[in-house]
Formats: structure tokens, C-alpha cells, sequence
């Protein structure tokens, strides 16, 4: 189905990695400019060369830690400057690592609130400020399945993730006015298919320290589906969401893609 994504400009966060890869990929299938802001450049500009070999109009890496506003603002400017203005925002950045409550620290909390919540704020205050005046344009924030029912080990992120769930159905409200649209995805257990879909700074890169074989298989069986996702599991929604010719009445929501590990009526 073509999505009427071809030559719109779209900014994907940590887009080099997992989920993020998997994204820019499920652009570029559809021809699409693409802004790829990511801490770990090497990383994202294999994600942008092989995004080219599979179809997009043109890539660009442009170097960026979210957490700090001028930096975002200064990958803005750059996906303006080269594509006329962003169509498409998808702030996709997460990081956890996991652990029960007890066992983390004010430190950790603040990383995970930084680069996980702060990072949206920051990313969809500039997208705000690009889209109101074209009155137009799509944002995706990727959440997580644990914002939606408690996940041990995963206290401190999940909250945050519960927080994004609300502050985008807000956004949405404020903003649908101007015609954007903005949603959520929560992926499950989502897990990449091969070390080359992640670089140094994922949290993937030790995908042992995730999660034990035997954690895995556990939960595999748990769900209805008995799969994990895989990152173009969560690509395919980001990119419906992102169309407005499929998704142009869809706004405010909160969609999971998790096997079934929540069915949230």
C-alpha cells in the first residue's frame, strides 16, 4: 500500500539502532527524506547508507543527544534547511536498563527520566514550532507496553513511559487544531534480529544483559502470539500512524505492538 510518504521529510531519534533502524528502513521502503539524530553517528550513518540502498530520497546523520534543546533545535534547522521543513517527527530515543526499584539510584532515575521524557519535550516543543505554521504534520513517540501495566524491573522507566502516553494525548489536543496528528507506540519485548542493528550505545549491545535465554523463552511463551517483536514489528505501526493518508483521522492514541503481552480495551 503506498502511504503517501514519498518526499516528506522525517526526523527519526536514535535512529541508527533496533527499533530506530527498523523505522528509518520502513521510511525509506516508502521514498522518504530522512533525518537520522543519534549519538553514535558510525552507527547511524550504516542505518543511512543501507536506508538509501533500500529506497529513500536522501539521508542525513546529524549528531545529537537529545536531553540538551540546543542540540535538537540544531537538528531541526538542519532537516529544514535541507528538506524545506519536517513532516514527520518519530522520537524514538530510549534507554533502560533493568533492575528492581530497590536497586536503583537518584542517578539512574534522573538518566532515565533525561533520556527518555525530557528528550520527547524537547524533540516535540521544535517540532511544534517547525509544524504549527505549515499547519500540518505527524508525531510518534515510542513508549513501551510496561507504561500500560506494571513490568518488574522496570519501574522508573515505565512510569516515564506512562508519562509520555499522557503528555501526547495532551499534545494532541492542543494541537489538532493545525492539523497534526500525534500517537503513541508501545512495543513489547522487542529484540533486534542480528548484532549489526545495533551500535556501541544501545542498550542492546549486551543483549545478554537484557535478558537470560531462559528469560527470553519465558517470556516468548507468555504471549498470546508466542514471538517476540522484531524491530519492523514496530516500523509497520510508526509508518502507518506517520501516513496521513491512512492515518489522517487518527489522533490521541496509544497503540500497543506487543504480541498481545496487553489487550487494553
Amino acid at each position: 500500500m503506498d502511504l503517501d510518504l514519498k518526499g516528506k521529510s522525517i526526523i527519526v531519534t536514535g535512529g541508527g539502532s533496533n527499533i530506530g533502524r527498523g523505522i528509518v528502513l520502513a521510511f525509506a521502503v516508502e521514498g522518504a527524506n530522512i533525518t537520522i539524530g543519534d549519538i553514535d553517528t558510525e552507527q547511524a550513518q550504516k542505518t543511512a547508507d543501507f536506508a538509501m540502498q533500500m529506497g529513500a530520497a536522501s539521508t542525513q546523520v546529524v549528531k545529537t543527544d537529545v536531553t540538551q534543546l540546543d542540540q535538537v533545535q540544531a537538528m531541526f534547522k538542519t532537516a529544514v534547511d535541507k528538506f524545506g521543513g519536517v513532516d514527520v517527527l518519530v522520537n524514538n530515543v530510549g534507554w533502560d536498563q533493568l533492575m528492581f526499584f530497590t536497586q536503583t539510584t537518584p542517578e539512574f532515575w534522573q538518566k532515565v527520566i533525561q533520556i527518555n521524557y525530557v528528550g520527547v519535550l524537547n524533540c516535540t516543543k521544535t517540532a511544534l514550532e517547525v509544524m504549527i505554521p505549515r499547519n500540518a504534520g505527524a508525531i510518534v513517540s515510542i513508549s513501551s507496553d510496561a507504561s500500560r501495566q506494571g513490568e518488574p524491573r522496570e519501574a522508573v522507566y515505565g512510569g516515564v513511559k506512562a508519562a509520555i502516553n499522557s503528555f501526547m494525548k495532551t499534545v494532541a489536543k492542543e494541537n489538532g487544531r493545525y492539523g497534526i496528528r500525534c500517537n503513541v507506540v508501545c512495543p513489547g519485548v522487542t529484540i533486534p534480529s542480528t548484532s549489526d542493528e545495533v551500535g556501541g550505545s544501545s542498550m542492546w549491545v549486551d543483549a545478554g544483559s537484557m535478558f537470560t535465554p531462559e528469560q527470553l523463552e519465558k517470556v516468548t511463551k507468555s504471549l498470546p502470539l508466542r514471538k517476540v517483536g522484531r524491530p519492523q514489528d514496530i516500523a509497520n505501526a510508526v509508518a502507518f500512524l506517520s501516513s496521513s493518508k491512512v492515518a489522517g483521522h487518527v489522533t490521541g492514541q496509544v497503540l500497543s505492538v506487543s504480541g498481545g503481552y496487553s489487550m487494553i480495551g
